[in-house]
């Protein structure tokens, strides 16, 4: 069965730094990794009718399902060790109340955490993690 795929942003530091505080918190290894911009990321995003130049910074791709924003986040806090769980009870709040936070701060992203000419390396350990 294949793992939900988080597809992120892999020129943005503010999305490099969420995918290494995912894979520090999910020792049971339940989420495999794509950049958005890598030929999988496009694949999964095709198949789950996405266009391929979606600005949505994180995508989670469950099978045939996806979710963005802030649905994205609270899923992928859902699967996470630890107290992160219990954030997923945000879902109470209005999807377009999280929506307008989570735009907010995916306009600002790279004004304020920068971003990187390339996509993030994973290490040796992580790399099996990574589709691309």
């Amino acid at each position: 069965m294949e793992r939900p795929t988080i597809l992120f942003d892999g020129v943005c530091n503010l999305c490099n730094r969420t995918v290494r505080f995912v894979l520090a918190r999910d020792p049971a290894e339940r989420f495999a990794f794509a950049p958005l911009q890598s030929a999988k990321g496009r694949e999964l995003l095709t198949r789950v009718g996405l266009a391929q130049d979606v600005r949505t910074s994180i995508v989670l791709v469950e099978g045939e399902r996806s979710f963005e924003k802030s649905d994205a986040m609270l899923r992928i806090l859902a699967g996470l060790s630890g107290p992160w769980p219990a954030l997923a009870l945000l879902r109470v709040v209005p999807r377009r109340l999280r929506d307008a936070v989570y735009d907010w701060i995916a306009a600002n992203r790279y004004r304020w955490f920068g971003q990187r000419a390339e996509c993030m390396l994973p290490t040796p350990e992580q790399r099996r993690r990574f589709l691309v």
